[in-house]
């Protein structure tokens, strides 16, 4: 992925549809709009659907996205794995050659625009768009009455043309997050990557823990996740970005039965590392499984294993080459 020069996020939280906000240099954009959760191949397709249109029209190519995401407004109750933070989503979408984003603040106001509201007040009013490209499925305005012919046959009305992206499969496999959510949840993480197109990562700051691995010989870096995450509870080999230095390294994700069972923590033991992370932010990359986490009888008996494990995350990750680009700061 290519990464533009500047990435300029435009952030709207002004819902009142006369009032215009400065978009600066992403009016007249156009736009790619969707969720983009994790940004899969599904939503590079329509990212690169916008980007040919913006270069054709000589314009900006910007994502329009949303936060926060949908579903949790409107239905807080569910919990809901997201794929990405919204910052790991905009240093995605900085890396897929877009020139910026406009984030839109999904609230009660938005949910009941209607859909010809959304079009006429808000796209072409509001941002003054120079096309769109959207997926096959996407649906907007109040009780999602918007659909992508409607949107098509008002951007022929109102002079804007608008890409509507087919599905995307991966042998057999449609192409989404529901389905990046599901592999995730079995562990399946190298099927998650064939999906996304990039192993997917997590981003987090460095917290202090018992300090259990540093007495069993292997000292980690802890990570509390989102309490939705779905990622199945195991142990994995990773890649580790650390500012702009990458480190190998072994994971377990989990609750810790060996030792006080408590709230998931996503513990790093990274190879050939000595240093100090806590209080920095880090990029874990989930490359391949290595097993269950699992409660053994002894501890000599869990730093046998560890060592096994390590040895298993070395030979996946030679295997997998050098998956994982970093990623800017946005």
């Amino acid at each position: 992925m290519s990464k533009s020069p500047v990435f300029h996020i435009v952030r709207d939280g002004a819902q009142n549809t006369d009032i215009a906000p400065d978009i600066g240099p992403l009016h007249g954009a156009v736009v790619a709009i969707g969720n983009f959760d994790g940004v899969h191949r599904g939503h590079r397709a329509v990212i690169g659907a916008a980007l040919s249109r913006a270069k054709t029209l000589q314009r900006k190519a910007a994502a329009l996205t949303f936060a926060p995401h949908p579903r949790l407004f409107l239905r807080p109750q569910d919990a809901l794995f997201q794929l990405s933070s919204e910052r790991d989503r905009l240093r995605l979408l900085a890396a897929s050659g877009l020139d910026g984003a406009i984030v839109m603040t999904f609230d009660a106001q938005l949910a009941a625009t209607t859909a010809a509201d959304f079009i006429e007040r808000i796209l072409v009013g509001r941002f003054g768009i120079g096309g769109a490209a959207i997926g096959f499925d996407f649906h907007f305005g109040n009780k999602r009455a918007g659909s992508p012919a409607y949107l098509a046959e008002q951007g022929a009305r109102l002079g804007f043309a608008v890409d509507i992206v087919p599905p995307l499969e991966d042998e057999g496999r449609p192409v989404s997050s529901g389905g990046v959510r599901a592999a995730l949840s079995q562990g399946k993480v190298v099927e998650a990557t064939e999906l996304l197109g990039t192993p997917w990562f997590v981003s987090g700051e460095v917290i202090h823990g018992a300090k259990r691995g540093r007495e069993l010989g292997f000292p980690t870096a802890n990570v509390r996740l989102d309490p939705a995450c779905g990622l199945k509870h195991g142990v994995y080999a990773v890649r580790v970005a650390v500012g702009a230095k990458r480190h190998d390294g072994v994971a377990n994700f989990g609750v810790r039965p060996m030792f006080d069972g408590g709230a998931p923590l996503l513990e790093v033991f990274l190879f050939d590392f000595d240093g100090d992370l806590y209080g920095q932010v880090i990029d874990v990359a989930f490359i391949g499984w290595i097993r269950h986490e699992q409660k053994f009888s002894t501890i000599e008996t869990l730093q046998r294993h560890i060592l096994a494990d390590s040895v298993q995350a070395r030979d996946a990750l030679k295997r997998a080459g050098k998956a994982f680009p970093l990623l800017g700061e946005i």
